[in-house]
């Protein structure tokens, strides 16, 4: 998929691991690695990222795969990527409130030693003229469809091209996740051990009468909601109000059979927060579909809170960080 896109030269990749600090490059560095796309191997380079040019950071995560929220199948593989602990503000993207982790390519970056002396000259290398310029990178983030509704293009809904298939079984993404400093043994072991039994509880649901089943067939942390029509509540919470998340067993007195409240998915990755106190972050009202690229308007409750997001304890380590959406009916105000 990458291959109508610009390459990153070998001499860019830095193999970086967990918390070593880098620095951005310049802006016309990083637009010398661009395509007229704006993209280096099919991943955009987005205009809320250039305010970031010049500064240094310690990376966060080893991007070296994603969730597959587009197709729906197992991981996909990164190349060559990290993340910083910065997330995107949507400035680019009409207000876009995702605040999805940004992708940085190796060749972006550089090494920066804690003085703030860097790995190599900062001075760009002489090189094919830029066919990208800063223009092209926010014309390039929205368009039109036939019916004149717009359509939008950043990292998210490019994720597929820029990334190859990658299914549990290949071993080798697991040391590299252990080398990187993504996860630790004992992640590894426990997160290979929950995978092992859910996928065991998957096949022997399919094989054999319920009374024999383990908890029904479900997968741990076993979450099984009985409802038809689901409740609401109102709470009317704020950015900066400080709330507890119900247990596991409140939230799940709320949910239908595919584990939603009005739509919205209890996810596994979320029970961890159970019992736990986080202030409101905001209230997301809207968000680009990944899959189709329009600003999706949610006009029910749904609420993000501090620090709390996906850890990618149930897929496979996942690195990309996506904060959960709650509902106010699984939280409760404290003043």
């Amino acid at each position: 998929m990458m291959s109508n896109s610009r390459r990153a030269r070998a001499s860019d990749r830095l193999n970086l691991r967990v918390g070593e600090l880098v620095e951005v490059k310049s802006e016309a560095e990083i637009l010398a690695t661009l395509d007229r796309e704006g993209k280096l191997e099919c991943l955009p380079f987005m205009p809320e990222m250039l305010k970031y040019c010049g500064q240094r950071f310690h990376v966060y995560k080893r991007a070296e795969k994603t969730c597959d929220t587009i197709g729906g199948t197992w991981r996909r593989r990164m190349f060559d990527t990290v993340h910083l602990d910065l997330r995107c503000d949507g400035e680019a993207h009409d207000g876009c409130q995702s605040r999805c982790l940004l992708f940085w390519k190796e060749s972006w970056l550089r090494r920066a030693d804690s003085t703030g002396a860097v790995g190599h000259s900062a001075t760009p290398s002489r090189g094919p003229a830029p066919v990208c310029r800063r223009e092209t990178l926010t014309a390039m983030c929205r368009s039109r469809d036939a019916a004149g509704e717009a359509v939008y293009m950043c990292q998210s809904t490019e994720l597929k091209k820029a990334t190859a298939p990658l299914a549990w079984w290949h071993a080798d993404q697991y040391v590299r996740d252990l080398r990187s400093g993504n996860v630790t043994i004992a992640g590894v072991i426990r997160g290979t051990f929950i995978g092992g039994f859910n996928m065991l509880q998957t096949l022997l649901s399919r094989c054999l009468p319920a009374p024999l089943l383990l908890r029904a067939g479900l997968k741990y942390p076993f979450i099984e909601g009985k409802l038809k029509t689901t409740p609401k509540a109102t709470l009317n919470l704020a950015t900066g109000d400080l709330v507890e998340i119900k247990s596991k067993t409140e939230i799940t007195a709320t949910l239908d059979r595919r584990n939603r409240n009005r739509g919205l998915l209890f996810d596994r990755e979320m029970v961890r927060y159970c019992g736990s106190r986080a202030r409101v972050l905001n209230r997301a009202t809207r968000i680009v579909d990944e899959r189709t690229g329009k600003m999706i308007e949610l006009h029910s409750d749904c609420l993000m809170l501090e620090g709390v997001f996906c850890r990618g304890e149930f897929n496979q380590f996942c690195p990309r960080g996506i904060y959960s959406m709650w509902r106010e009916i699984w939280l409760k105000k404290v003043d």
